[in-house]
């Protein structure tokens, strides 16, 4: 019996591993088809700073090379999928306000989708913009610790430079914080110091935040 239970507590965690590791790819490659169609069907990373962000971050979820280049190369053709992208806000349990960010093929059911679940956990959907006040909107860059061989304090200046504001030190992974202006500065000033993103995202932060 516990060789059975151990077996069945390894199946239902690669399990877990794999459903998680499927939703990261279809995030990445959503991301890459949205990056390509919003710049006229670029599939150039050289040329489309969106797609080479887009790139970077199926990178980091541990994308192989040959699924990001099938992508590239379905959203740049001329039967690419449709994404949408789009935007709600209302509150939730406690008066918590949400902003919500998302990708879709199908905004009928996704705004049905969204409906029920603000429904269902006693929330409600307020009109677009009545939030969004609540919220600074934020490039937020993740870098992975070990794949940066420079002293972290030196290496804040340098950041500093390409418009970062703030900065977080984790275990693990170091976050910088930048205006919403500057992404697309601090993305390029990333590339020039040869420093790969582990994610790179612009974010609704929160200026109030309150402990349940």
């Amino acid at each position: 019996m516990a060789g059975h239970s151990k077996w069945a507590n390894i199946k239902h965690r690669k399990g877990a591993q794999d459903k998680k590791r499927a939703k990261q790819f279809t995030r990445a490659i959503k991301e890459i088809t949205v990056a390509i169609k919003e710049n006229n069907q670029n599939g150039d990373p050289d040329s489309n700073p969106a797609l080479r962000n887009a790139i970077q971050n199926a990178k980091g979820v541990n994308m192989p090379k040959d699924t990001i280049d099938r992508a590239i190369k379905k959203a740049s053709g001329a039967d690419a999928d449709s994404y949408e992208q789009m935007t709600f806000e209302g509150y939730g349990p406690h008066g918590i306000a949400f902003f919500i960010e998302c990708t879709t093929d199908n905004t009928n059911r996704t705004i049905a989708s969204v409906r029920s679940i603000f429904s269902k956990n006693g929330g409600s959907l307020g009109t677009n913009g009545s939030l969004e006040f609540l919220f600074d909107r934020k490039g937020v860059f993740t870098l992975d610790k070990t794949s940066i061989e420079r002293d972290w304090e030196l290496l804040q200046l340098e950041l500093i430079e390409g418009g970062a504001e703030s900065f977080e030190n984790h275990d693990d992974v170091f976050v910088i914080y930048t205006a919403f202006t500057d992404f697309g500065k601090m993305a390029q000033h990333l590339e020039e110091l040869n420093i790969e993103t582990k994610n790179a995202e612009l974010q609704r932060i929160p200026l109030n935040t309150i402990e349940l």
